[in-house]
């Protein structure tokens, strides 16, 4: 079903969020409405937009849009995959639109990548709307589980499903509706207890320093007292209100720096990467200093 949707006026999208980003939005001009429906879980709409290509809406807020969403894909994915010594079973929590999947694939340590999603309708569209980054959903690496993420890891851990993880990857939404679990204690233990030993997990912060500090303050602690090492780095992604997007690492092996890259992209792997590179992999790591002190509570640098 499509048709019109709330947070379009006079063809524009506007994101609105008073709990998550007070006083301040973020518009898309629209071209054409693709789908607009409610599926068994949120409000789904996709978009044409007349600058930045095809969006994904969840609950009213962008996802992701063609024209950026690699800088976000190639983040979330490369800096854990890199960060570990050799990845060999991978863990995508939501990310059902497939771009951390594509991203994923391209290392051939990885044997095997298991996608959790709630929502088959984001990947249903997504193959439909957005096959640039649904494009790996049917690679032979891939298995696809449609269950929650949180039930997932909790037979995980309690050995329901017999299976453990290099790296484990949370694309989820923001901290709202299906995805609102994803940001508290309990979420971040399942983590560490579906790992393999030196593993790596990354999730999305749904907020950057300039947003809501004070939440990020609070994530972080979170994953401090559940993990060893816990760092937070950033990419920028002009589609996601403010043109930033946190990112929380962590892992339980201490001799870890999470912060450079323990193997390189080949020059064929980097010749495909738009956004990535050993260099940003650090340098998303060093934060402007007000914000270090609150994140981090240092006053040095990394």
């Amino acid at each position: 079903m499509s048709g019109q949707h709330p947070s379009i006026k006079e063809g524009w999208f506007t994101e609105l969020s008073d709990e998550h980003f007070p006083g301040q939005g973020f518009s898309l001009q629209v071209e054409q409405v693709l789908h607009h429906s409610r599926s068994e879980f949120q409000d789904v709409l996709v978009f044409k937009s007349t600058n930045f290509g095809n969006v994904l809406v969840l609950d009213g807020i962008i996802q992701c849009a063609e024209r950026d969403e690699f800088a976000y894909q190639e983040m979330i994915s490369h800096v854990p995959l890199f960060a570990h010594g050799n990845p060999k079973n991978v863990l995508v929590i939501g990310g059902g639109d497939g771009g951390v999947i594509r991203e994923v694939v391209k290392h051939d340590c990885v044997e095997k990548v298991t996608l959790v999603e709630i929502d088959k309708t984001v990947i249903d569209l997504s193959q439909q709307f957005l096959p640039s980054m649904a494009c790996a959903l049917n690679h032979p690496k891939v298995h696809i589980n449609l269950c929650d993420g949180f039930q997932f890891l909790r037979d995980v851990a309690l050995a329901a499903i017999d299976e453990r993880y290099d790296v484990i990857i949370t694309d989820s939404s923001d901290p709202e509706g299906p995805a609102e679990a994803f940001f508290q204690k309990e979420y971040f233990e399942l983590l560490k207890a579906a790992l393999n030993p030196g593993g790596i997990v990354i999730a999305q912060a749904s907020e950057n320093f300039w947003l809501n500090i004070d939440y990020l303050q609070g994530l972080m602690n979170i994953a401090h007292s559940v993990f060893q090492k816990a760092n937070y780095c950033y990419t920028t992604v002009p589609t996601y209100t403010s043109g930033q997007l946190g990112l929380i690492i962590c892992s339980d092996d201490s001799r870890l720096d999470l912060t450079r890259p323990q193997r390189h992209p080949s020059q064929q792997e980097q010749d495909i990467l738009k956004y990535y590179n050993p260099e940003i992999h650090h340098a998303s790591f060093i934060l402007p200093t007000w914000a270090d002190r609150l994140i981090n509570g240092r006053n040095d640098g990394i």
